[in-house]
């Protein structure tokens, strides 16, 4: 655990947006790697993937203390919460409060997230750079389709960007709400729908709403009932090249270790080969894995132009 507290020491400053601070999953931290800590201001989150005992918990929190009495503005107290992942899954506050509503900042944009309820808070840190991927891609004007929106993160960055319309499809009906509230909290709420349907159940509906400019497609790796990447991925890809206008692009995410870079390549090849690779989307630097195919995958592939 001493990597865990040695990156709690050298933090300079109270973190202003929300980030990962510590990413022991990554496999370059040796014994840590059941760890992960993030920011979502004003609280920090530690995640475990397997049960920490008081005494290691009491290290992190004096830690935590310390740092924190160097660094924050005068009076303002800790907040930290414990989540630990697995068969003894629990979530506690261990000091201070979280917000509520609790609203965190990325790159310009504002999130609602929820760090006390469930194990997906709202905003995927690992997906910052694929965020900033398409604020930079998005031109003016652009009309967007964002599958498995979640929480619509991507629709944000892309309304700011200059789009003129991004639908946003989702079978989680609260997630999309949690989506509007993003929208409204940005100042976008003009150009963005809502569709809390099945993908797999609407291609004509959002093939006649096309064609994109970009079509991103951020799926579960298994999530029985709505996708599994191994079987799911070669029947989104085949759909691919009917939504895309001349020169158009897709943004395919996978979150899967047992699945390389290889495997997105090979399945676009084989169902869609008229889309070009124009490469990886590397994921944030605290997020460096020793195994960068077991890590988040995130590609752009590009329609011919004509």
């Amino acid at each position: 655990m001493q990597a865990l507290l040695d990156a709690i020491a050298a933090l300079a400053a109270p973190p202003a947006d929300a980030q990962r601070l510590f990413h022991g999953r990554g496999g370059r931290f040796p014994g840590c790697e059941h760890l992960a800590l993030d920011a979502y201001p004003p609280v920090f989150l530690l995640t475990s993937f397997k049960p920490l005992d008081e005494a290691a918990l009491a290290a992190v929190g004096a830690a935590l203390e310390a740092r924190w009495r160097a660094i924050a503005p005068a009076g303002e107290p800790l907040s930290w919460v414990y989540q630990c992942r697995g068969e003894q899954a629990e979530t506690r506050l261990m000091a201070g409060a979280v917000p509520e509503p609790h609203v965190v900042s990325e790159a310009g944009a504002r999130y609602l997230v929820h760090l006390l309820r469930g194990q997906n808070h709202g905003l995927f840190l690992d997906m910052a750079e694929g965020r900033r991927w398409v604020r930079e891609h998005v031109t003016p004007g652009a009309k967007v389709l964002n599958l498995f929106a979640y929480t619509c993160a991507f629709s944000v960055v892309a309304l700011q960007a200059g789009a003129a319309e991004v639908i946003n499809v989702d079978m989680a009906s609260g997630a999309l709400a949690t989506g509007r509230v993003n929208h409204e909290l940005n100042g976008v709420k003009q150009g963005a729908k809502f569709l809390a349907h099945d993908i797999f159940s609407s291609w004509g509906k959002l093939t006649r709403g096309g064609p994109y400019q970009l079509v991103i497609c951020d799926p579960p790796s298994f999530q029985k009932g709505s996708f599994v990447a191994t079987k799911d991925y070669a029947r989104l890809a085949r759909r691919l090249p009917a939504l895309l206008e001349p020169g158009g692009r897709a943004l395919l995410c996978l979150n899967a270790p047992e699945l390389g870079l290889d495997f997105l390549r090979d399945v676009v090849a084989a169902e869609a080969p008229s889309l070009a690779c124009d490469g990886r989307v590397e994921n944030p630097a605290v997020f460096a894995d020793v195994s960068p195919d077991r890590a988040l995958k995130v590609v752009a592939f590009r329609a011919p132009a004509c």
